[in-house]
């Protein structure tokens, strides 16, 4: 299987080393795993662009020294302050119709796995109003993870994001965006990892996380840096 560590040099270059990886997953049935920490910045959705009053979230994040990024995958805004863990999954697909919520359950597992390993006592779902609500979440003591979906037709990217400390960061810039994208939004539904009795250490979450979704399996590690994305268009 192979596993990508590191980021990108640039946030537009890292969302590229995902991309790259889902299309070699397609072209060649081998799945790919990476868990990294991505640059700072908020990540909107597409629900999120539409929004009347999107200028005005993009100037509350930007103010507060986020860049604005857009994505296609995932939900509402999310906040990425440098210690904050992303992970991508990429699953060769059979038939795209079939195995959303098998790969959902696998995911879910997957982290609350990860986090108990690191002395969280994780749990399914999320308080209410949460940040980048959603049926596939994770909590203890807030929300500390969310879990995306994106299917093509010969590969599936199952994602998602961490947060390990800084919940009161996120939750300061989280406020005056949710509130212009008129989102239900509670800042102490932010958890973390750190806050939650587990490591304040992103390189020890990356692991943990590594650990539970390749499990056994033999790992080709490649470096974010040294990928050849030249071209590639990063959304993930």
């Amino acid at each position: 299987m192979r596993v990508i560590r590191g980021r990108g040099a640039t946030s537009d270059t890292d969302r590229a080393v995902t991309a790259a990886m889902l299309d070699q997953t397609g072209a060649t049935g081998e799945p790919a795993f990476r868990a990294w920490t991505p640059h700072r910045q908020i990540a909107f959705g597409r629900r999120d662009a539409r929004a009347d009053r999107y200028d005005e979230a993009v100037a509350a994040a930007e103010s507060r020294g986020f860049p604005a990024i857009e994505r296609s995958v995932g939900g509402r805004a999310v906040a990425y302050t440098g210690t904050t863990v992303a992970f991508a999954d990429a699953v060769p697909l059979d038939d795209a119709r079939t195995g959303l919520d098998d790969r959902y359950e696998a995911a879910t597992t997957a982290v609350v796995r990860a986090l108990r390993s690191l002395g969280v006592h994780a749990r399914r779902g999320e308080p209410p109003a949460s940040y980048c609500p959603g049926d596939h979440s994770v909590q203890a003591g807030g929300k500390l993870c969310g879990i995306a979906q994106r299917v093509r037709k010969s590969a599936a990217l199952v994602s998602g994001v961490v947060v390990v400390t800084d919940r009161d960061e996120i939750a300061d810039v989280l406020e005056p965006i949710y509130a212009a994208l008129d989102v239900p939004f509670d800042p102490d539904s932010v958890g973390s990892v750190g806050d939650a009795g587990g490591p304040a250490d992103s390189d020890a979450v990356c692991r943990a996380l590594e650990d539970a979704f390749v499990g056994d399996a033999e790992r080709d590690i490649e470096a974010a840096e040294d990928l050849d994305v030249e071209g590639e268009r990063g959304d993930g």
